[in-house]
């Protein structure tokens, strides 16, 4: 390959990934504010693991008007958990929940959105912390910060919770962990009783403006090379 298409190729990945880089900024909030975008954005949720007493199912709602409406269930428990209260009620997938554990949802431009843990006879509790009286039920952060927070928890109380408020900035880089406490024990607060993430599905203009760029680069190359020969 020669210096100019390398410069070109480099160029234009560098062009892509930088378009890439732009996404998170037209994300309005997902979080405990909420949840909304300025355009329409999918993302990829994939169950973790569970460790609430219920049979619970984790759905994706519209809001309006402070009232929630559900548009889509993403998981549901088929039991509470793999062997009752063995490991603090720890749920599986294959086992506890069954499918293939992931799922996309696009949303719209606009529309505001919050995600839901129903519980059963316990209820339902919202990720916007608005919807729950301003308390806080969910917990949003990074695969590695949060995870690590988590992965060291019992049943006590998660004394971090504030800190771990927005998934915005790993929502595009990486993916974001999104752990609910279903208000269980009391509303112990351990935020371990439903856990996913969640990573956004990377644009189709993505990848079909870098194939574009590449196609006409080898187009340019080859009329290059035609006029040479000629």
């Amino acid at each position: 390959m020669n210096t100019k298409l390398l410069s070109a190729l480099t160029a234009t990945a560098a062009a892509t990934a930088l378009f890439g880089a732009g996404a998170p900024a037209q994300a309005f909030s997902f979080g405990t504010n909420g949840i909304t975008f300025s355009q329409d954005t999918s993302v990829k949720f994939n169950f973790k693991e569970s460790h609430g007493g219920y049979t619970s199912s984790l759905g994706i709602y519209t809001v309006k008007d402070s009232a929630a409406t559900l548009v889509n269930t993403l998981f549901s428990e088929t039991k509470s958990s793999d062997n009752e209260s063995q490991n603090e009620w720890k749920g599986t997938l294959g086992n506890t929940v069954l499918g293939s554990g992931s799922a996309v949802f696009t949303f719209l431009a606009n529309q505001i959105y919050t995600l839901g843990l129903n519980s059963g006879g316990n209820g339902s509790v919202y990720s916007t912390s608005a919807l729950n009286s301003d308390s806080q039920q969910a917990v949003f952060g990074g695969k590695s910060s949060l995870g690590s927070a988590l992965d060291t928890k019992t049943t006590k109380t998660f004394g971090a919770a504030g800190s771990y408020t927005d998934g915005i900035g790993s929502l595009f880089n990486g993916g974001t962990l999104i752990s609910f406490d279903d208000r269980g024990g009391g509303n112990d607060k351990d935020f371990q009783d439903f856990t996913v993430s969640a990573e956004a599905v990377p644009e189709p203009m993505t990848m079909t403006g870098l194939a574009l760029g590449l196609g006409g680069l080898v187009a340019a190359r080859r009329r290059r090379a035609s006029k040479t020969t000629s």
